[in-house]
């Protein structure tokens, strides 16, 4: 029965000649070499390598059994560096999903230098935003949930990312932005712009309308961050946003933000967390995630500080 041990003997005997070194180089003796000559010369009827001549010749068996070691080989070798991979969690697939709809702007350089270490790990997104999200995570929808509302599920925990403020957008003629104070009550008389997702996941609304029982005079939504921004800048309505989405808009001089200072002192603060299975921590990519996303934690959270 021919065997892989053969292909590589007969490869080893091409590349070196003869049969003494063929055996060093396969960590055999040449006993052994000439052993698994005689047995193809017997399962074949015919000589498959003539080992009188310097160097070694192959018959025209031996020659196909080349073809085949050539074609076989590499794959074999192709196919043990996949599985050594994959045993040692190299390899794999993350699928993401977000309750924060204007998390992509920092999350995608991230994943982006994650795919420089892990370029064979498959990085995907969970399709739109789903109404109990804490729950597919936990049944294995998705891997990895991007949210400011940890919920306390078995099997289920959660690493703080970074804190943030959320701020009032406004345009930089709207009468509040030269207010001393603003009031849950002047905002409920504007139109609020914001993503198209529930409301009791909006900071603004869980945070501030709701609590208060009031709601805003309107409510319109836009999927670009860029349209609703352009909407708050034309007069059209007032917005609330992360600060890391607010400050580039700000420092073009397209639009105004201020703290929300009538949810509290600080304005209204969130922090955001990653929330993933426990038992995902035991794959090495996943792992090599976390540690990553640990990493711009710390460095986000230096200079948010400075």
């Amino acid at each position: 029965m021919l065997e892989i041990r053969h292909l590589k003997t007969l490869t080893a005997l091409r590349e070196h000649g003869s049969l003494v070194a063929a055996a060093s180089d396969l960590c055999l003796t040449p006993s052994a070499i000439s052993h698994q000559l005689k047995e193809l010369d017997h399962w074949y009827g015919v000589e498959v390598v003539n080992r009188r001549t310097r160097p070694v010749s192959f018959s025209n068996v031996g020659q196909r059994l080349l073809k085949l070691a050539d074609d076989i080989l590499p794959q074999i070798q192709i196919a043990q560096t996949d599985i050594t991979r994959i045993v040692h969690g190299q390899t794999g697939r993350i699928i993401f999903s977000s309750e924060c709809h204007s998390c992509f702007d920092w999350l995608m350089p991230l994943l982006n230098q994650y795919r420089s270490q892990y370029p064979d790990v498959d990085l995907d997104f969970a399709s739109g935003f789903e109404a109990n999200p804490h729950e597919l995570l936990q049944t294995g929808e998705f891997d990895l949930l991007i949210t400011a509302d940890p919920i306390a599920l078995k099997g289920i925990e959660y690493f703080p990312i970074f804190e943030y403020e959320s701020r009032l957008v406004l345009s930089n003629t709207h009468p509040l932005v030269r207010a001393n104070q603003v009031t849950v009550q002047e905002l409920a008389e504007e139109t609020l712009i914001t993503y198209p997702v529930d409301k009791h996941r909006l900071d603004i609304m869980s945070r501030l309308f709701i609590p208060a029982n009031i709601q805003p005079k309107q409510i319109r939504t836009t999927d670009l961050t860029q349209m609703l921004i352009q909407l708050v800048a034309s007069g059209r309505g007032i917005a609330a946003l992360p600060d890391w989405v607010v400050n580039e808009y700000e420092q073009k001089g397209w639009v105004t933000s201020r703290r929300l200072d009538c949810v509290s002192e600080n304005g209204l603060r969130r922090t955001l967390y990653a929330g993933y299975r426990t038992e995902e921590k035991e794959k090495n990519y996943f792992e090599g995630f976390l540690n990553q996303l640990d990493r711009f934690s710390k460095k986000r959270t230096i200079y948010y500080n400075s």
